[in-house]
């Protein structure tokens, strides 16, 4: 496993949900139905940024396999959950444009050539998740081509985060289980959603989920993000 450049986050590391979703896929991880795919959702848990460019290896242990970087540090773990994620109810497609006009990212971003939500990216997945009335994100998303089950994984990711991350205030993504359907199609053009379930201290919980053009539900996802120290 390799997490290329391109995919980057925070400066120097890998998107979180795009590595997790390489890390998940690695180990069966993949659409419902898919080859070796479980019943239930994967989770992963990043124990230190994902580096790019940088060969990793998946090492077996009970419960769990786990990442390995070159110098046998843990990179991620991953794991089968029965812990299904709840559900973040849909938008329609003009709702879900209209918010990405006000996407605080445009004007203040803490990572902008971050591969999911960066305005910088030069060919990334370009979701930019406003913030709706009732404290729900939403974001259109026109899928790429080369759609695979780290697309997936990615889009879940920082439309969740964007229901917490502020002005002066960068969070990253700590753990992020999914359960995907269906893959969208390149072309397709879906709607993403998220929501804050809690937030304390410098832990927050949060939910998304992604529906394809005729609002069929696609997948989501339940994360944990963590506020980086300030100042």
């Amino acid at each position: 496993m390799i997490i290329e450049g391109r995919y980057a986050g925070p400066p120097g590391s890998g998107n979180g949900g795009w590595s997790a979703g390489v890390f998940a896929a690695a180990v069966g991880g993949g659409p419902a139905g898919s080859p070796g795919s479980g019943a239930g959702p994967v989770e992963v848990t990043l124990r230190r940024p994902p580096p790019l460019d940088t060969p990793l290896s998946a090492v077996d242990q009970p419960g769990r396999t786990e990442i390995h970087d070159p110098a046998g540090q843990v990179v991620a773990e991953v794991r089968q959950t029965d812990d299904f994620p709840p559900v973040v109810p849909p938008v329609d497609l003009a709702t879900a444009r209209a918010a990405a006009t006000a996407y605080p990212g445009l004007v203040d971003h803490p990572f902008p050539g971050c591969y999911v939500c960066g305005p910088a990216h030069p060919d990334g997945l370009r979701i930019f998740p406003g913030r709706l009335p009732d404290g729900r994100t939403a974001a259109p998303w026109r899928v790429p081509p080369g759609v695979r089950t780290a697309t997936g994984w990615a889009a879940l990711d920082c439309p969740g985060g964007w229901a917490v991350i502020s002005v002066g205030r960068p969070w990253v993504l700590g753990r992020i289980a999914v359960r995907l359907t269906a893959l969208p199609r390149p072309g397709d053009e879906c709607v993403v959603t998220g929501l804050a379930t809690s937030c304390e201290g410098r832990k927050a919980l949060v939910h998304s989920s992604l529906y394809g053009p005729s609002g069929v539900l696609l997948g989501h996802a339940r994360a944990t993000w963590i506020a980086l120290p300030t100042g």
